[in-house]
């Protein structure tokens, strides 16, 4: 009887000795005569247990891990194809906690098939979407995905189906899909686990999208430090145009689709729409003014839908449920579920799917597990380098971007880095100025030149020079930026700045001297 087991490929995986793990499976399993089907599956998330070795059986997959080479040997041993008892197995892996506990729509999938293919994907719900799309007028998908609450998950939260409407709604002789996979952000990988463990949702999502605004041509602008993520996503659009997924004539429909991965550009700033097309366009990847809307004057002039990554893989399963199953997830306007990163000083680092209304406290540590370190979690800071630090009086702050935005914080990506009681949150405001320093385009002089003010004053605290006039400097100088940036990378900056002042005063100097510079 052959056995299935499974071992991821994911890039983190992979650093952590996935393919030592699984060249050790099979040349063991010869051997000794065991007859294997040795599957390269995505992660299930659980970092610290990568590498992960699943085990198909009767009861379900077994889990084992985390798996190095050496330990091969002793898991035969212990008979563990046939779900022997090791020192670590893990049980049913759906019953492990990390995992029971979340509700998984859009990664569904991941951890569970191969991800480049494409029987894999058919097998699990796979195209469900776009059969039905094909059968729909355009404005009904566009209506569907409204209905659903789907808002951008790259940061501004706007609502997806008005996007989408104004393009449809657009007259030119070309549209385009241009999806964002710039995933710069600190402490985030939704994405980058989107392509590389299950790309042919990002791909349906996409076409579904071309036929709801009438778009022919799309891009997926990956992030430089991406190749397993670029070399999964183009050998799973191969599969899908020769399937007839993709390309002329999709799926005997009579529409047309085509989709090409861009290495993206290595800079930050390009994860902003619109230094985005810049880039895909082959030129300097700086912000655009606006107006025009890119929906209107998008990619090489002409209307484009732009989106990130985790919107686009939402749309597969909101035409293929509907969107009242969608929106039946969630809360107040935030609807659906968010894939959480938990990074930073946490014992257990990973991704986390649930519905918004999570708090940050339940990820932190029913998730996390609390500090890796052991001391109390002082900070936490999400959204990215541009996102506020949010301190514990705050961790039961439901994850909602209306939420958020009344403590002056902003969801983003759904990144988390957590910081523990030893961390200088002073010296953390400084890198926020200085990362806008050295990422910004320099296009607009309040970003250009504020930010590198901006760390001259946070020496100049730091040291101690002057604090209550520094400071007072500082609110003014974030003031400037905030309101006559260009684009999110300067009026975005001044958030983890404030937040540092605002909610650890103590960093920045005595008590006194600050509420005089207030």
């Amino acid at each position: 009887m052959t056995v299935t087991i499974f071992v991821p490929r994911d890039s983190t995986a992979l650093a952590l000795g996935a393919n030592e793990t699984a060249a050790a499976i099979a040349k063991e399993a010869k051997a000794r005569g065991i007859d294997i089907k040795l599957v390269r599956n995505g992660s299930r998330g659980m970092f610290w247990l990568e590498p992960l070795v699943e085990v198909a059986t009767d009861a379900g997959r077994i889990a084992f891990g985390p798996i190095e080479e050496h330990e091969v040997a002793g898991l035969f041993d212990a008979g563990f194809t046939t779900g022997g008892k090791h020192p670590k197995a893990l049980g049913l892996t759906e019953e492990i906690p990390y995992l029971k506990k979340q509700e998984r729509l859009q990664f569904v999938r991941v951890g569970i098939t191969d991800p480049v293919s494409l029987d894999d994907y058919l097998a699990h719900e796979g195209y469900v979407g776009l059969k039905k799309a094909i059968a729909m007028e355009p404005a009904a998908i566009v209506q569907e995905v409204t209905d659903s609450g789907l808002r951008g998950r790259g940061g501004a939260a706007f609502p997806t189906g008005i996007k989408w409407k104004t393009v449809l709604g657009a007259e030119a002789d070309q549209k385009y899909i241009a999806c964002n996979a710039d995933e710069g952000d600190s402490g985030t990988f939704s994405d980058r686990m989107v392509m590389e463990d299950d790309p042919f949702m990002l791909i349906e999502g996409m076409t579904i999208a071309g036929l709801a605004v009438k778009a022919t041509e799309g891009y997926i602008y990956v992030r430089s430090e991406y190749p397993h993520s670029i070399a999964n996503l183009n050998e799973a659009i191969v599969a899908a145009n020769k399937a007839g997924y993709l390309g002329e004539n999709i799926l005997g429909s009579g529409r047309t689709f085509n989709l090409q991965v861009r290495k993206a550009a290595g800079a930050y700033v390009c994860g902003e729409e619109t230094a985005m097309l810049e880039s895909i366009e082959g030129k300097r990847g700086l912000v655009r003014a606006k107006p025009p809307l890119p929906a209107l004057q998008g990619l090489f002039g002409k209307p484009t839908v732009i989106n990130n990554v985790i919107s686009l893989s939402a749309v597969p399963l909101i035409l293929s449920r509907g969107a009242t199953f969608y929106k039946d997830f969630g809360m107040g306007r935030s609807r659906g579920t968010l894939p959480m990163q938990l990074a930073g000083n946490l014992k257990y680092g990973g991704l986390v799917e649930k519905a918004f209304g999570v708090t940050l406290r339940e990820l932190l540590y029913d998730f996390g597990g609390g500090s890796e370190s052991g001391r109390p979690i002082r900070a936490v800071q999400v959204g990215g380098p541009l996102g506020a630090y949010m301190p514990e009086s705050l961790f039961d702050t439901p994850f909602d971007y209306e939420a958020f935005a009344a403590v002056a914080s902003t969801v983003g990506h759904g990144g988390l880095v957590a910081f523990d009681d030893t961390v200088d949150m002073a010296k953390q405001a400084r890198y926020a100025m200085h990362f806008c320093a050295v990422e910004s385009c320099g296009k607009c002089t309040p970003c250009r030149i504020g930010s590198t003010r901006g760390v001259e004053v946070m020496d100049k605290i730091i040291a101690n020079q002057n604090r209550p006039q520094q400071i007072h400097l500082l609110r003014d100088l974030c003031d400037v930026m905030v309101t006559g940036s260009l684009c999110a990378m300067g009026n975005m900056t001044p958030f983890p700045v404030l937040s540092a002042l605002n909610h650890f005063p103590e960093d920045f100097g005595d008590q006194k001297a600050l509420a005089n510079a207030a």
